[in-house]
Formats: C-alpha cells, sequence, structure tokens
C-alpha cells in the first residue's frame, strides 16, 4: 500500500463519493436507517474492519493508509471557501420566513450570546481536562475549539420534528437558531483561529470588533445579492438559467465575501432565505420552483454524505490513539452541559416574550446535533498535533450527537408532546 504516487484531489473526491453511494445503498437495502446516522455508522465499520485487517493481516497497511489518505486530505480551501457556502445556503432556502420572524428574538440571542457562552464554557472546560490528562493544548486553541463545536446542525432533527407534527413556529426556531449559528460560529472561528495562528494575544475588544464588521457586511451582502437574484430570475422563467443564477450567487457571493473579509456563511444564510421565499414565492412559475429546490436539495444530500461518511471513516485516528478516545469520551458531557447553559440561560428570561412552548428549550438542547459544519472546521485546521487532538474530539462528540441524541430526539419529543 505504501510507495506510491500520491493521489490527486480529484482522486480523493471520486474514493469519497464511491464510498458514500456504496454504503449509501448498503444502508438503504439492509440497515434502513436515517442516511446521514448510516453513513456514519457504515463508515465507522469500515475504519474498524480497516484495523482489524492490519491486526489480523501483519503488512497489508490498509488501517495505515487509510489513515494518511484522511489526514492527507486539504479540506481547508475546499470546505471553507466551497462546501459551507453550499451548505448554508441550501439549508436557508427551506426556512418558511414567516414562521421565523415569529421565533426572531430567541433565534437572534441563540445564535448570538448563546454561541459565545458556548465557546467560552467549552473553551475554558476543555483547556483544564487537557491539561489534567497531560495533552498539551494552548488555551487559544482550546478556544477554537470551543467556536468550531458550539454550531449546531439541524440535517436529521428537522425531519424528525415534522414526523411528530412539532408546531412549524418550533420547527422554524430550530431550523432558524441552527442556521445563523452555524455563520456566527464560523465568523467567531476564523476570529480566534486567525489569533491563534498568529500568536498574538486575543483582544475581546477586537475580537467584538471584527465580529460586528464581518457580521453586519456578510448581512448586507446577502440581501444585496439575494435581491439581484430575485429580480433577475423575475425578469425571465427559464429553469435551467435561474438555477445558474442561484449556483452564481453562492460561489459568486461567497468568492466576494472573502475577498472584502465579510461573513460569507452569514451572507448565504440571508441570500438562501431571500431566495427561499421571496424569490420562490413571486419570481418562479411552478416549473422553476420545482427544479431549483430539487437541485439544492441534491446538493444539500451529497454533501452532508460526504461530511457525514467521513465523520465514520475518522473513527480510525481515535481509536489509534489512547488519549483522543478518553478526551472525546469527557468532551461529550462537557459540550452537552455548555449547550444546556447557553439555551438554558437565555431561553428561561426570554420565554415571556416569545410565543414557543416549555418543550421549546430541551427540544432546542437536545435537538442541537453536532455535524457537518463542526466537522467542516475541525478539517480545515493547519496540520500537527493540535489539529489531531482537536479533530479527534471533535468526531467523538459529533459521533455521539448523531449516534445517540439523533436517534432519541424523536422519543423525546413525544414524550414532551404527551
Amino acid at each position: 500500500m505504501h510507495g506510491t504516487s500520491p493521489i490527486t484531489a480529484f482522486e480523493a473526491s471520486a474514493i469519497v463519493i464511491v464510498l458514500a453511494a456504496l454504503l449509501g445503498y448498503l444502508n438503504h437495502r439492509l440497515l434502513k436507517l436515517p442516511h446521514v446516522i448510516g453513513l456514519t455508522i457504515l463508515g465507522a465499520a469500515l475504519s474498524l474492519a480497516a484495523v482489524a485487517a492490519d491486526i489480523l493481516i501483519p503488512g497489508i497497511g490498509i488501517g495505515a493508509w487509510t489513515t494518511d489518505f484522511l489526514t492527507g486530505l486539504d479540506f481547508s480551501e475546499t470546505l471553507l471557501q466551497g462546501m459551507l457556502s453550499f451548505l448554508l445556503f441550501a439549508g436557508a432556502l427551506h426556512v418558511d420566513l414567516d414562521e421565523l420572524k415569529k421565533g426572531w428574538l430567541p433565534i437572534l440571542v441563540l445564535s448570538t450570546v448563546g454561541v459565545v457562552i458556548s465557546t467560552m464554557i467549552v473553551g475554558f472546560a476543555f483547556s483544564f481536562v487537557t491539561g489534567v490528562i497531560g495533552v498539551d493544548v494552548p488555551f487559544i486553541w482550546c478556544l477554537v475549539f470551543g467556536a468550531l463545536i458550539s454550531p449546531t446542525d439541524p440535517v436529521s432533527v428537522l425531519g424528525i420534528l415534522k414526523k411528530a407534527a412539532v408546531p412549524p413556529t418550533l420547527q422554524a426556531t430550530v431550523a432558524g437558531e441552527s442556521l445563523f449559528n452555524d455563520g456566527v460560529g464560523v465568523v467567531v472561528f476564523s476570529i480566534l483561529l486567525a489569533a491563534a495562528l498568529s500568536g498574538a494575544d486575543f483582544s475581546l475588544v477586537n475580537g467584538l470588533e471584527l465580529f460586528a464588521v464581518e457580521a453586519g457586511g456578510g448581512i448586507l451582502l446577502g440581501l444585496v445579492t439575494g435581491y439581484i437574484a430575485f429580480r433577475a430570475m423575475r425578469a425571465i422563467d427559464v429553469y435551467s438559467i435561474e438555477v445558474l443564477i442561484s449556483l452564481a450567487v453562492v460561489m459568486g457571493g461567497y468568492a466576494l465575501a472573502t475577498r472584502l473579509h465579510l461573513a460569507g456563511p452569514v451572507a448565504m444564510a440571508v441570500a438562501g432565505l431571500l431566495i427561499g421565499n421571496q424569490g420562490v414565492s413571486f419570481a418562479m412559475s411552478d416549473i422553476t420552483r420545482d427544479y431549483l429546490l430539487k437541485f439544492w436539495e441534491i446538493v444539500d444530500e451529497v454533501l452532508n454524505s460526504v461530511l457525514f461518511l467521513l465523520i465514520g471513516l475518522e473513527v480510525i485516528i481515535i481509536a489509534a490513539n489512547g488519549n483522543y478516545l478518553v478526551l472525546a469520551i469527557i468532551a461529550i458531557p462537557m459540550v452537552l452541559a455548555a449547550r444546556a447553559i447557553a439555551v438554558g440561560i437565555p431561553m428561561s428570561g426570554l420565554r415571556r416574550f416569545t410565543p414557543l412552548s416549555k418543550m421549546a428549550t430541551p427540544i432546542l438542547i437536545w435537538g442541537g446535533l453536532r455535524g457537518g459544519i463542526s466537522i467542516a472546521l475541525a478539517l480545515s485546521l493547519p496540520p500537527g498535533p493540535v489539529r489531531d487532538t482537536i479533530l479527534a474530539t471533535t468526531y467523538g462528540v459529533v459521533l455521539f450527537s448523531v449516534l445517540v441524541q439523533g436517534a432519541t430526539v424523536g422519543r423525546l419529543v413525544e414524550r414532551l408532546k404527551r
């Protein structure tokens, strides 16, 4: 397995897509689990099979090759400047703006103050835990981990909430909070990562200024690009060109945001909301609406398939180091506690100002799954021992989140409804 020429970016992409398709097919035929959960489980099984093959047949090197392949993937450019823009835009397209407005206050508070609270709690706790078990992670990098693990992913939960007939306003609140805490989390992550890489002392005042400029500029850019696309779509009725316009918004808008040092994820969330509501309602024929929404559903499905497959495959890296395994296990209740505090305290103060019922708080806490965004951010970190530690811990938390929280949130909803 060694001595071969390094694989190209296209070959790496081909391997991941082929595995996602194969394991997705096997899950559909055999396990019949929700797609992302099935891919995660089968990816983990594949990783463990590679480890077992190395033990049973010394010298075969499958586990070593798999580890080299995963650690050799350069996701920095692809994920932060590519996948995230597509994921956030696709997620925003399906959020009902009218219902979102009803839960605007908790969404605003949880996706900003909640993300900062969670980042700080996880950062301090992670610093303490790594110090106790003897893993060297500088404090600023602990905050980076807190920022990347705080955003939530609604992919699995929203389907469960719809099946359980949860009120539309609560569904929109869960989706909106997740959507905007993704954007805010990426901004906070980027600011902390820049401080960590530069080695300069982190200044809270400078960080808040950067956040205000990047997030505010991102909102404005999202409104401008979304409105331009809306007017262009309303002027024609050719579904292929209108789908192309939506692609232009995502790729061109995100590239422009990066060039202007604005929050691209926030811009894509705002543009997606505008096109998914105003554009779908007033600028598209029924045929165009059908094609555009299905196109973005497929894009979202493919990208999440890749990311959740990587979650499962990365089990091989966690299994290879005992400290990583211990850290991942400890981090699970730590992250859950931070989520409970970051959601519970604001929601207790906002209850009189929101139409949401009491069941909203436990659903937001337990239904706040970690998923593709956290994986994308962790994979984008520069190579080194700190990256390996953060990456392994992130995979452990996300794995628990998908397999345990994702599998039980439906029961929680039914119990709360009763």
